[in-house]
């Protein structure tokens, strides 16, 4: 069996025991379990009730040599999708895996483009330049990969999770292998340093730049909001100048100059402003180190007046347009009804599909043979259909590549239910329904899942920077909570029960080294993730920062790609340490 699906290019984990299995299935998500009835440790039986209790929904195909009506309904009732009985041919495991992964989530990916490349998953094809790349199974694996997150950086580690099988995993030097050989392929067919590296983070797709006015980049509208409360603290720090001149400047007064400029130097860049994020460290590097030059202080705080009163450029990374999937989905509509199919047309192309429609059994064979939809909407009640259209079905679905179908009949019988189910139908409808509720639910089999949202506490005491970098984290769908008053960390942090932590060092009352101390300190968050941002780059700030156990340090102003990168490799990290800690717990 594991010489067949991986023939069929499967990522295959295999183990002759339950306990073993059990192990795995904790440990890695998995799209299909096959399953042994009679496995030593932890029987197929137990297996299964065990997995669908912790509410786990992956498939579940169990094999056995029992042959009763009455083990059939055991095994299913236990929470198996399908049951196969032993002996039997692998052409029928590897039709019932098919149908199987279809009816989990099957989806026909979309084609790609990225500058001149071109990737059709139907056809396993990559061009560039209308010219066919000649790529191995892994190289394309890679590139499919990069093409579908264009903005993501893959480390080796999630590489080998991802498109090696855990039994046999290369060495590190074997991905770089790969990364190489397909970057030379790629640029010799034309199109040129596609992956770059990102040193000691991974590899990700280069973007295809390109530019937009000034007038889409959202930043522009966040800093006009908030101009004015920079202004204030600039306004601040002028005031402590001009006591600093007249020789009253109070403590008091220099420390808020020195928290507002501290703010600025790290605020400014964030939005593009680059020139007034320097000036604005230069001033905080004087009100710390050289009160005696007032003359020098004066100027720096005119030049700062001067640069933000000029127009806010858009920052590269606002600035720039990723590369984006292409999706002209392709319904094929099959009904013996003309007006309804009709309205499901006209319902279809509202929501961008094409769409081609048949009446007849005959008519849509004849389609079906020499062109494969998206999607697929079938009557089982066509006039010329002996079986009912599933012969139809069966076609659509157990074709390559397979189409995903939604059945729609005016008869409620279970056993047509339960049919559809194992030839691989994704939905089943009964009529009357109206259009909309159809192509509702044939739309939603053309939208990808959404992968599980990480929680994210952000906390610093500048309001308007905790805007700016909801600008840049909620594309990415993380859920964010954003704290500008340290003082309630612990409540907060104790209720939205984050995956990571973005500290910021200077905050009043309580700055984010002491916050992270104490995380570390307490049993239940010790090992969260944290990542600390700082306008300061001084070499103590830096230590003190690890000392208290930050996980990384980031430089103010923040860097778009470089903080998403820094996210996704902190997660990552602790995704993989909580699989294995939950590995090896299981073993001892």
């Amino acid at each position: 069996m594991e010489a067949a699906l991986t023939g069929q290019h499967y990522l295959v984990d295999a183990t002759s025991d339950g306990q073993a299995g059990w192990d795995l299935a904790e440990s890695f998500s998995y799209d299909l379990v096959l399953l042994d009835w009679q496995i030593p440790k932890i029987d197929g039986l137990t297996f299964c009730r065990r997995l669908r209790n912790q509410g786990n929904r992956t498939p579940i195909l169990l094999m056995t040599a029992y042959d009763s009506g009455a083990q059939r309904v055991t095994g299913l009732d236990a929470g198996a999708d399908d049951y196969l009985v032993k002996p039997f041919a692998i052409e029928e495991l590897l039709a019932r895996v098919r149908a199987l992964l279809r009816r989990g989530n099957d989806v026909q990916l979309p084609v790609v483009e990225w500058g001149v490349l071109r990737l059709e998953p139907s056809r396993c094809q990559v061009t560039c330049q209308g010219k066919v790349l000649k790529l191995t199974a892994k190289e394309y694996e890679l590139l499919d990969l990069f093409l579908r997150s264009p903005q993501r950086i893959f480390s080796q580690s999630a590489l080998l999770d991802r498109l090696w099988s855990f039994d046999d995993p290369p060495s590190e030097n074997a991905v770089r292998r790969q990364i190489t050989n397909l970057r030379q392929k790629l640029k010799r067919a034309g199109a040129g340093d596609a992956i770059e590296t990102i040193y000691g983070l991974g590899y990700r797709l280069r973007e295809v730049k390109l530019e937009k006015p000034d007038s889409e980049n959202p930043l522009a509208a966040v800093w006009e909001r908030h101009k004015h409360k920079y202004l204030d603290r600039i306004a601040i720090i002028a005031l402590a100048v001009e006591a600093l001149k007249q020789g009253s400047l109070s403590d008091e007064l220099h420390q808020q100059a020195l928290t507002h400029a501290h703010t600025l130097a790290g605020s400014l860049g964030s939005f593009g402003l680059d020139r007034a994020s320097e000036i604005a460290r230069e001033i905080d590097r004087q009100l710390r180190e050289n009160l005696t030059d007032v003359t020098v202080l004066q100027d720096n705080i005119r030049q700062l007046h001067v640069t933000l009163d000029l127009p806010v450029k858009a920052s590269v990374r606002a600035n720039e347009r990723k590369t984006h999937l292409k999706v002209p989905m392709h319904l094929f509509v099959v009904d013996a009804d003309v007006a309804f199919a009709e309205a499901l047309a006209t319902e279809a192309k509202l929501r961008g599909m094409t769409v081609t429609i048949v009446h007849t059994l005959s008519d849509a064979r004849s389609i079906a043979s020499q062109q494969t939809p998206d999607l697929a909407s079938i009557d089982l009640s066509l006039p010329d259909a002996d079986d009912g259209g599933f012969e139809l079905l069966e076609q659509l679905t157990q074709g390559c590549p397979p189409v995903p179908v939604v059945v729609l009949t005016d008869r409620e019988n279970f056993f047509d239910r339960l049919k559809v189910a194992r030839l691989g139908g994704c939905g089943f409808l009964q009529k009357p329904v109206s259009p909309q509720q159809a192509i509702e639910t044939v739309s939603q089999l053309g939208r990808p899942p959404r992968p599980e949202a990480s929680k994210i506490l952000v906390v610093d005491d500048d309001a308007e920077l905790l805007e700016v970098i909801r600008q840049q984290l909620e594309p990415w769908g993380f859920e964010l909570s954003l704290l500008d008053d340290p003082r309630q960390f612990w409540e907060v942090l104790n209720d939205t029960k984050p995956d990571l932590l973005l500290l910021d060092v200077v905050m009043p009352e309580v700055n984010g080294i002491e916050l992270c101390q104490v995380v570390r300190s307490d049993p239940k968050w010790y090992d969260l993730p944290v990542l600390v941002l700082s306008a300061y780059r001084d070499t103590d700030t830096v230590h003190q920062v690890f000392v208290a156990g930050a996980d990384d340090f980031i430089q103010k102003p923040l860097v778009e790609p470089e903080l998403i990168a820094r996210i996704l490799n902190r997660l990552e990290r602790r995704r993989l340490q909580q699989r294995l800690g939950r590995l090896w717990q299981s073993r001892r």
